[in-house]
């Protein structure tokens, strides 16, 4: 028996599924303005199927994605609006729709997400370290006060996960550092650096080593290499079809994915609980799965009698 954190599963996805609208680089940004009580709803949901830890829909509020400008945000040809100036009510919006969320349960943590700067899995898009360094320290300093641990997520490269850690210590909370990896070979991440090299850098203050947003399959390959940094580790992956070399050149969004028919929540829980099986005591669910595929995992879990923490 073992204690098992449970992650909720994909916020972005879910929130296209309930509101009815096509997807855009800041789909889940925008819903908070337009749908106010959507995002706690789904928070809701997942804390009853079972998620111990709520997570922030904070991901995608970054000032480079709120500015907008850049070629690779853009929808169909047309660039995404400004809206930099909402930054910080942004920030407060999101956090206020989780702790709500627990508040309404009774119950669970909350995990303050910090998405990668640049764009999602491009390596190639991330700024250099000093540049990036003080943008995660921002974020981190918002959200930090109203959380119970920071979550760097979808890290695709070394130089990311480095200036990430460096920018959320500074908030003075656990730090978890989840990594992207390459859907084919579990032990490259997204830009092709080793998984296995992530060691050196986590020892400087992470909390944590996970790896999401990646096929569930590629997941033991990086789980073997994250337990070697010496931390609680474990992994949620995504639901949707795999992200291939081609979509990493750009021009695509997360809404260009297919649901993959194979990974509903029998399937997913499977592979979760073989994670467990390897000593993974953190779980949870990335793009494509919902309050389903929670319910399912923690109700293996259970049957298994291992305590969810």
């Amino acid at each position: 028996m073992a204690e098992i954190t449970l992650l909720d599963g994909g916020m972005g996805q879910e929130l296209i599924h309930r509101a009815g609208d096509r997807p855009t680089p800041l789909w889940s940004t925008q819903v908070m303005m337009d749908m106010p009580g959507i995002v706690q709803s789904v928070h809701e949901d997942y804390y009853r199927a079972g998620a111990s830890v709520a997570t922030t829909n904070t991901y995608a509020i970054h000032r480079d994605r709120l500015r907008g400008a850049s070629n690779h945000y853009a929808v169909d040809g047309a660039e995404m609006p400004n809206i930099e100036d909402k930054f910080e009510a942004l920030h407060d919006a999101a956090l206020t729709e989780a702790c709500a969320a627990r508040d309404a349960v009774g119950s669970g943590r909350i995990a303050g997400s910090i998405g990668p700067l640049g764009a999602s899995y491009r390596a190639d898009l991330h700024p250099d370290h000093d540049t990036a360094v003080p943008l995660y320290r921002e974020v981190a300093g918002l959200i930090g006060p109203r959380v119970d641990v920071l979550l760097c997520e979808t890290v695709a490269s070394l130089d990311a996960a480095r200036s990430a850690l460096e920018g959320a210590l500074a908030a003075e909370k656990p730090v978890w550092i989840s990594v992207t990896i390459d859907d084919e070979d579990g032990t490259l991440l997204r830009s092709g650096e080793k998984v296995a090299d992530l060691a050196a850098i986590l020892k400087d203050g992470a909390a944590a080593a996970l790896a999401n947003c990646s096929a569930p399959e590629a997941m033991p390959a990086a789980l073997e290499q994250l337990a070697k940094a010496g931390l609680p580790f474990g992994a949620y992956g995504n639901g949707f079809t795999m992200i291939t070399k081609a979509f990493l050149e750009g021009g695509t969004t997360a809404g260009d994915l297919k649901t993959r028919q194979d990974m509903g929540p029998e399937n997913y829980a499977a592979h979760a609980m073989s994670w467990v099986d390897m000593g993974a005591t953190i779980l949870g669910g990335c793009c494509e799965t919902g309050p389903a595929h929670i319910a399912e995992i923690a109700r293996r879990l259970r049957e298994a009698e291992h305590r969810i923490v």
